[in-house]
């Protein structure tokens, strides 16, 4: 089975589905990974821009992902990009792959990248005769998606929950390769913290630690 993940920025998919990823590929399944945005000099130096593709490697290395797409639009400027560029970029992805499952970002996150990339994936992803993805689910990112404003909108509601309990430690070791990323407990987006959310959602479940996903659509054949 092909898995995509779409993610709007480098981190973005081992904080959202890391240990489902694992999961996948510990099952047999092939997962790729889309990365949409890439940091720009001069607000980024070069040699940080370099550092942070490098770290996606040594993660996708770790968690297993067959091969990763870099479309490599402006990071936090992607409201910039015509939205139909954005879809059809997307779509050529999409198009190529014809995955049976894939993983968005939420689109009621506080960062418009993610709102955005939500968007445009939901438009390449509709179903025609030719793709019918079997399963689409967004994911929570720490420190984009609870942040958002407290509107329903805006609000991410998980109806569908991944045991990663033999995995966690996977996903907490991809993401230790994302040191320009991570910060100091109590930030949400440090190793403690993607932990105790893993837990949380564990114990609403009754396992030991899970990730949470809100199913967009599922076509059962």
């Amino acid at each position: 089975m092909k898995v995509l993940v779409i993610a709007p920025h480098p981190d973005d998919e081992v904080i959202g589905c890391g240990g489902t990823i694992a999961k996948h590929i510990l099952e047999g399944d092939e997962v790729y990974l889309c990365v949409v945005t890439k940091a720009y000099p001069p607000d980024w130096p070069e040699d940080e821009i370099k550092e942070r593709r490098d770290e996606v490697v040594r993660a996708n290395k770790i968690l297993g992902i067959k091969k990763t797409y870099f479309l490599d639009l402006p990071t936090v400027k992607l409201d910039t990009i015509p939205q139909k560029e954005l879809n059809e970029t997307i779509a050529k992805v999409v198009n190529k792959l014809r995955p049976e499952i894939v993983y968005i970002p939420h689109g009621g996150d506080v960062n418009n990248d993610h709102r955005l990339v939500f968007e445009a994936a939901m438009v390449a992803i509709r179903p025609k005769p030719a793709l019918a993805i079997k399963k689409v689910l967004c994911y929570e990112t720490l420190s984009e998606t609870e942040w958002a404003a407290p509107l329903a909108e805006n609000a991410f509601m998980p109806n569908v929950y991944v045991d990663i309990s033999g995995v966690l430690a996977t996903k907490l070791k991809a993401m230790s390769e994302y040191k320009s990323e991570l910060k100091e407990f109590p930030h949400p987006r440090s190793l403690e913290a993607i932990s105790a959310l893993a837990k949380v959602r564990g114990a609403t479940t009754g396992v030991e630690a899970a990730e949470a996903f809100m199913l967009m659509r599922e076509i059962q054949v």
